[in-house]
């Protein structure tokens, strides 16, 4: 029965949800928070379109004035974060969107649910110009000078599409989830990380595997997320093993590796209890000094030393990192975690800078603009919501 409820549209309210109906709420009283939730709200905006949590959001990169958000309702939205306005909805989804995001030069979005829908839309007319199934998607990313998408899916491939044209081209991994992956800056190559632990380094155009990091140069455990510093000369990878690698791009071959001792003494797990887990959830290079941050689910936030190669800091979070950024042209690093807070920290000292709250639920993503005056979050919460961070120290 469930089932069949799902196809049944509910005809939506116009005056709510329609392009131009009001979309949003200038947050004043703290009504509906979860228990223990404070009702501080920093925000500027909230965008409150979507019905259930909100997973992920992107920034167009071209004027960064448009964000587009996806959720567990099968919606996606683009909206104006000035005032919330809803531009369009991507619809059509039938399943969790858990992918969005701009090209480079912010004339397509593309939204990708969990089943392995991917649709591009136009973001001047509004139109979808391309869709294309794949199997469960894992991870979605567009090409850094190029109208081309890139997908990792379950089944261990990864996809590459010239869009709006769908000319594809398939980079076949091992038989077990592609879940994570980043195209490098040069534009030609991409790194993929996979479940089994190995990381493998893709020709673009050849469309063949330059290098396979597994075994001891690999993970003992899945692959959570990878990213390469400002030139891709080096590329960080993050696993549930609880280790960064840190990886030369051109060699293949391992720099190092950081393992930061948990700061909680791990406790024996009683009878019948999971040990605490912990991984590595995020990880990013500093644009203008030497440095890495990596975020565990234990709540450490650590900065790495790259010359050194040794920790320079360690942040205690009360709670999970989900997601970590440095802002562009600091050593200024943002981290969301599961307590609903954001937080900047300098890199240089370790200490935090500022904190903002008005979630009443985890964060489950968030971006920051160009000139990092503005963080936009998304929220187990149904909520996404716009905060300013200009600091009166710049």
């Amino acid at each position: 029965l469930a089932h069949g409820v799902e196809d049944v549209d509910f005809a939506e309210d116009e005056g709510a949800g329609g392009p131009g109906g009001e979309a949003w709420d200038t947050e004043e009283d703290g009504e509906g928070l979860e228990d223990g939730m404070e009702a501080q709200d920093d925000s500027e905006l909230t965008f409150a379109l979507h019905s259930a949590s909100v997973f992920c959001v992107s920034l167009d990169p071209k004027t960064n004035t448009l964000a587009v958000t996806g959720g567990e309702d099968d919606k996606a939205f683009v909206w104006r974060l000035s005032d919330g306005e809803l531009l369009f909805e991507c619809s059509g989804h039938k399943d969790s969107v858990t992918c969005a995001g701009f090209s480079h030069d912010s004339m397509f979005v593309a939204t990708g649910d969990m089943s392995g829908l991917i649709k591009v839309w136009r973001v001047d007319s509004k139109e979808e110009v391309w869709s294309f199934e794949v199997g469960d998607l894992e991870w979605m990313e567009w090409h850094p000078q190029a109208h081309v998408l890139l997908a990792g899916t379950a089944d261990g491939n990864s996809w590459m599409w010239k869009i709006p044209s769908g000319d594809c081209k398939t980079f076949q991994g091992p038989s077990c989830p592609a879940t994570c992956g980043r195209i490098l800056p040069d534009g030609k190559r991409a790194v993929v990380g996979y479940e089994d632990g190995t990381l493998r380094i893709w020709d673009l155009k050849q469309g063949t595997s330059l290098h396979v990091l597994k075994g001891q140069d690999g993970h003992q455990d899945p692959l959570t997320c990878v990213v390469s510093n400002q030139d891709g000369s080096l590329i960080l990878t993050g696993s549930v093993d609880c280790h960064a690698k840190l990886i030369n791009s051109a060699t293949g071959k391992v720099v190092c590796v950081f393992k930061v001792e948990s700061i909680a003494p791990k406790t024996p797990a009683g009878e019948g209890e999971e040990p605490e887990s912990n991984s590595v959830e995020s990880l990013g290079f500093c644009n203008v000094m030497p440095l890495a941050a990596v975020g565990y689910l234990d709540g450490t936030l650590a900065i790495y030393d790259l010359t050194t190669q040794s920790l320079r800091h360690k942040c205690q979070h009360e709670s999970g990192i989900v997601q970590l950024l440095w802002e562009e042209s600091s050593a200024v690093v943002y981290t969301c975690s599961l307590d609903g807070a954001v937080r900047l920290w300098d890199a240089r000292s370790g200490k935090m800078i500022s904190e903002y709250r008005g979630h009443a639920a985890e964060i489950l993503d968030f971006a920051v603009n160009k000139d990092a005056s503005i963080v936009v979050t998304t929220s187990g919460d149904h909520q996404a919501k716009v905060f300013c961070v200009q600091r009166p120290d710049r």
